[in-house]
């Protein structure tokens, strides 16, 4: 027999048992091997709040253990706090823990090159090297991972794969260049402990992928949402219709905060003809910290027995309830190399109850998604903008090809916010219309503020693969 197919038959999650296998009819007539289990470790994700609390709180004590005893940075961190591990009795207590950021973070590498002295074994104990994708002017962030934290990794991805639907007979494709960024190498890992057939495509043009996907009856697709929306149009152009010929029944999106736009979603599952899912994960955990399951209420899962996410006030640093949008605020308990406590990620966030999706897991869901970030708002004529609240309006215009936002200042004065929009080729006509309800539709979000609205030429605005970066502020910047 072969290997991989007997591994497809006795799929082991973490628990050790293995699940009954059935076969299930998705719309498009693919069948799915699938198991009697909608979790990939139903102990864990199911867990009662006040035990999936204890978890937490046990598995935190020995976080902040570990990082005091083992790294220079959290060491000193902590003692200009004048906490320690004897300091966390209760869950409560994280909030007695100074925070992490990027900045400290960054100091630390160039303090002592390359990785600083957050690190806590022997850099010959690394199996793995990952930086950040970074931006213009900024140094990335340099991370190492031993073969158990390459392990968790891969395991967290298992998490949300699952959870969404992916199972051993599926075939997946993952459109993004394989380098040093960390972007889907831990969801690739993850499909292959699995038993999926896994297809990598760092080395094909947009036009390639789309034929392979095709051509390999290939069932689940994982890429950014701007380039799930890429290979879409690319196809339109080549003349396939992926919903007749193709298979693809997930499309797995992760790496910015339009995965959870309904328009935007409602797209690509029209290009596609299958359910498009969003995750989340950074560089800096090393993996996804949120995946959205099968039932898709409304936002991703918190995998909260690996992670505390706390919502925090970017003002104040004080707790948000439920409902109320903040700063998130993560714990990881998994990455040993380099331990993340209390990271202040910049990401905007609106936690609600579990219970508001009836799958059965007892992590909270973070409404929407990441709505933002909070270094990415405008502050336009005293007004705030955001672009995932501005990509919300466009994408409800499925004529709109592509756009792009410049932010400007008006005779060193007052400040403009303009919307430039490419129409797919057989939608000229509509600009004069479009462009009308366009600017009512973004002045309606934003309070009234006007948005100049401009059209651009076919193939003017620049294409994405990886992260999206839409918005220009050619302000002054002081």
């Amino acid at each position: 027999m072969d290997s991989d197919r007997g591994r497809r038959s006795t799929l082991r999650g973490p628990t050790g048992n293995p699940g009954p296998l059935a076969e299930a009819a998705e719309p498009n007539g693919v069948t799915v091997t699938s198991t009697t289990t909608a979790f990939w470790n139903p102990k864990t994700e199911t867990l009662p709040k006040d035990q999936l609390r204890a978890l937490q709180l046990h598995r935190l004590q020995r976080l902040v253990a570990h990082a005091y005893e083992n790294s220079p940075f959290h060491r000193r961190l902590y003692d200009a706090a004048k906490v320690g591990p004897d300091s966390i009795k209760t869950l409560d207590d994280i909030r007695r823990l100074p925070f992490m950021t990027r900045e400290d973070w960054m100091a630390c590498q160039a303090e002592k090159p390359i990785f600083g002295d957050l690190i806590t074994r022997p850099q010959s104990d690394a199996i793995r090297y990952h930086l950040t994708s970074g931006t213009s002017g900024r140094q990335p962030l340099r991370v190492l991972d031993s073969r158990k934290d390459w392990s968790w990794i891969t395991d967290m991805w298992c998490y949300g794969f699952w959870g969404f639907g992916v199972r051993p007979s599926d075939t997946v494709f993952f459109a993004f260049s394989y380098g040093s960024f960390i972007g889907f190498w831990g969801a690739h890992y993850c499909c292959e402990k699995l038993g999926c057939l896994t297809l990598a495509s760092g080395n094909m043009t947009t036009e390639q992928r789309v034929k392979q996907i095709v051509e390999m009856g290939v069932t689940v697709v994982c890429a950014t949402p701007t380039y799930a929306l890429r290979m879409g149009q690319a196809a339109e152009k080549m003349g396939i219709d992926l919903k007749k010929e193709g298979k693809v029944r997930r499309v797995i999106v992760s790496g910015e905060p339009a995965g959870s736009i309904p328009a935007v979603k409602s797209m690509i599952e029209d290009m596609w003809g299958g359910k498009c899912g969003d995750t989340a994960g950074m560089t800096e955990i090393g993996t996804i910290m949120i995946f959205e399951c099968d039932h898709q209420p409304g936002g991703p899962h918190i995998i909260e027995d690996h992670f505390i996410e706390e919502v925090l006030d970017p003002e104040t640093d004080e707790p948000q309830a439920y409902g109320d949008s903040g700063e998130r605020v993560v714990t990881s308990f998994g990455r040993g190399f380099i331990p993340l406590i209390r990271y202040r990620t910049k990401d905007l966030v609106r936690k609600v109850p579990h219970d508001t999706c009836d799958c059965g897991r007892t992590g909270d869901i973070f409404e929407g998604g990441i709505l933002g970030r909070v270094d990415d708002m405008k502050l336009i004529r005293g007004t705030n903008v955001y672009p995932r609240a501005v990509e919300a309006v466009v994408r409800e215009h499925s004529e709109v090809e592509e756009f792009q936002i410049i932010v400007s200042r008006k005779d060193n004065v007052q400040d403009e916010i303009s919307v430039k929009v490419e129409l797919k080729p057989d939608q000229q006509d509509v600009w004069p219309r479009l462009s009308a309800q366009l600017g009512k539709d973004l002045a309606d979000a934003h309070e009234g503020l006007r948005f100049n609205v401009e059209l651009a030429n076919q193939g003017e605005l620049p294409r994405f693969e990886l992260k999206a970066k839409r918005l220009q502020d050619l302000r002054p910047q002081h």
